[in-house]
């Protein structure tokens, strides 16, 4: 009080701590990062969930001495997490470091300056796209647009900062010297942006990998891993129930109708949503859903259920409060701001409602978003995924899904696994099968979709419940998704999307080279049409030998490349271009198919439609070489085969 100081410093109120040594894949990231700063300023970590990378972020700090730090999210809940760890980092009988922000320790930013000591500052990235240096509304937030930042720190790195404003907030943080880190568990829209050396990754696989070879590789020593709960996820098929909320296009099934409310707040549908609490309640029979027996439910005493929308989670709130099974759960609603249960911090709510004694309460968290990112509650050891579609987008998913991987000990217990229980099976395994092979690294094929595939359902098993039956699904179920993952993106993008083109044009001949040349003089090239919204899974690269060659040849440390070495690389490099411009001039050609097909004039309605139908009714679609370069150059051998392509039009 008498320095005017808000809160205390770490080393004024802990001194009996022991240091906190980083795990070895904490070490890796801090270590590459360090290198990273010392000749460029951009870092992305593609981290998990669970990884520590609050902790970690903030060794670098230490590490580095910035003298002037920043962090920015979109999910300002996060704010404790930071706070807390701070306090665990910068604990030593240290007094040049402080933590300031809105919400946690010293909160005005002219303090931290005026102090001369190091400091770390938090702020939300929607507070700061608010104030009018950005193009926002409030005066307000100047003194942090005005400070030369050392280090700018984005958490949760995937949200919120690839709009205009988001990028504002970013060029108005940084200067040509500010060092920046970004943090993700899924960062699928930012993975184009950075290279393997200013990219540290460490997914679910590797973790789990690490936690099963570390008793070989240091026997008798402590497992630092082993806290880390194994995930399970459990898909159901609600059968009959299912089958009245299923979507026309992809039998999906449509929780958005299924949780429909009318205008005063009840479920249209409320004898089929009790049936819903009822059924995975039930004690008949051997089952597995999660409340059907007293041994699930004790293991299942605090879970996080996802629901589509606000109104949704005040009508189930209510319900699951009156229903015979769950009466006696305390149910904490957190589905959004129009919710008039939901008063002050929602983590905090969450927190109060387990209470200090985890092991004699129980609890049901509601969410239509809420605590899905960048939170940690370890009592929870099961997540209900009762919303999305086939349009979830994985990262939404997995950041959800692993919220409850969190290690925790609950009553003396350690949690040793944890679940996912999701009822749109199809959705599901494409979310896995899509988000295992992103974790591939984009633009090599030296891990194939087997390989990538297998080890995730080793180490996550994935098991179906169908009725009386129950399956686990192995890597030929999981490859059929993935075939459908790159199916569906192929219908959304069109033309556009690269998996449309066979790898056969990385190795054309020297008479299709000519061929082509000469196409090319007639239609020209055509680049596609990116959209922000598409997720990359994996860009088409060379296949094992050439990225093993590459690697030996041109990423050696501190050595001259040899001629021979050159010559190898830029013969591998022109191949790339040969197949650049090859597809670039296919694309050209492809994108008048839709006007051919749309336009055809057919005898009858189950005629395959052919080039030839389009071609005599829109011909001034084509080129002017009416595609006699078929004759040629045999399409069929640069294009996917058509089963693989093309879906039957209505």
């Amino acid at each position: 009080m008498k320095n005017g100081q808000q809160s205390l410093n770490p080393s004024q109120k802990s001194t009996d701590k022991s240091p906190m040594i980083p795990r070895p894949e904490q070490q890796r990231a801090i270590d590459q990062t360090i290198k990273v700063f010392k000749k460029g300023n951009q870092m992305l970590w593609n981290a998990k969930m669970r990884m520590g990378k609050t902790f970690t972020a903030l060794n670098v700090v230490k590490k580095m001495e910035f003298h002037r730090t920043i962090i920015i999210t979109h999910r300002p809940v996060v704010n404790e997490g930071w706070f807390d760890d701070f306090n665990n980092v910068f604990y030593e009988n240290n007094t040049q470091w402080i933590y300031g922000s809105k919400k946690h320790g010293e909160k005005d930013l002219k303090t931290l300056e005026k102090s001369g000591k190091n400091y770390v500052f938090f702020c939300s990235i929607q507070d700061l796209r608010g104030s009018k240096a950005t193009g926002g509304k409030f005066d307000k937030n100047a003194d942090i647009f005005k400070t030369k930042w050392d280090f700018l720190i984005i958490d949760e790195a995937h949200e919120g900062t690839q709009t205009e404003k988001g990028q504002s907030v970013k060029e108005l943080l940084t200067t040509e010297k500010t060092k920046v880190l970004n943090l993700s568990g899924t960062p699928f829209n930012l993975l184009d942006n950075y290279n393997d050396e200013n990219t540290f990754t460490w997914d679910y696989v590797m973790e789990q990998r690490a936690k099963q070879e570390w008793a070989l590789q240091h026997p008798g020593d402590y497992n630092p891993y082993e806290i880390m709960p194994k995930l399970n996820i459990l898909t159901f098929n609600l059968g009959d129930l299912a089958t009245h909320y299923q979507d026309i296009e992809d039998k999906a099934f449509n929780f958005t109708e299924f949780f429909k409310v009318d205008d005063k707040g009840v479920f249209v549908y409320k004898k089929d949503v009790e049936n819903f609490l009822d059924i995975i309640s039930s004690e008949k029979g051997e089952t597995l859903y999660p409340f059907s027996s007293e041994e699930y439910r004790e293991f299942f005493r605090h879970t996080f259920w996802i629901l589509p929308g606000v109104a949704a989670g005040k009508a189930l709130a209510e319900m699951l409060r009156s229903h015979k099974r769950f009466g006696n759960y305390n149910i904490v609603n957190v589905c959004g701001k129009e919710d008039d249960e939901t008063t002050g911090d929602p983590l905090e709510e969450v927190h109060n409602a387990i209470s200090d004694r985890p092991e004699e309460t129980y609890t049901i968290t509601l969410s239509c978003g809420k605590l899905t990112t960048g939170v940690t509650v370890k009592e929870w050891t099961a997540v209900l995924y009762l919303s999305g579609s086939k349009n979830t987008s994985p990262s939404t998913y997995m950041q959800t899904i692993f919220r409850v991987q969190s290690p925790g000990n609950i009553g003396g217990k350690m949690k040793t696994d944890c679940y996912v229980f999701d009822f749109a099976p199809d959705r599901t395994l494409k979310m896995i099968a899509q988000t295992a092979k992103i974790s591939a690294k984009a633009g090599e094929a030296d891990r194939n979709d087997r390989e990538i595939l297998g080890a995730f359902l080793n180490f996550c098993p994935v098991i179906a419940y169908d009725g009386t039956e129950m399956r686990v699904y192995n890597v030929d179920h999981m490859m059929q998704q993935l075939k459908r993952v790159y199916v569906d993106k192929v219908v959304n993008t069109g033309f556009d999307d690269g998996h449309l083109y066979s790898r056969k044009l990385y190795d054309l001949s020297n008479v299709e080279l000519e061929s082509f040349a000469n196409l090319r003089e007639i239609i020209g090239q055509t680049k596609a049409n990116n959209q922000s919204r598409d997720i990359v899974i994996n860009k088409e690269g060379f296949d094992k030998e050439d990225i093993d060659n590459a690697k030996r040849k041109a990423k050696k440390e501190g050595k001259t490349l040899t001629k021979e070495q050159l010559e190898e690389l830029a013969r591998r490099l022109k191949k790339r271009r040969q197949r650049d411009i090859a597809v670039s001039i296919l694309r050209g050609i492809s994108v008048r198919m839709p006007l051919l097909l749309f336009g055809a004039k057919l005898d009858n309605e189950d005629q395959n439609i052919t080039l030839d139908h389009g071609q005599s009714l829109c011909p001034s679609a084509l080129p002017k070489t009416n595609l006699q370069f078929t004759k040629n150059i045999t399409t069929k051998t640069f294009f996917l085969p058509p089963e693989n392509r093309f879906v039957r039009l209505p």
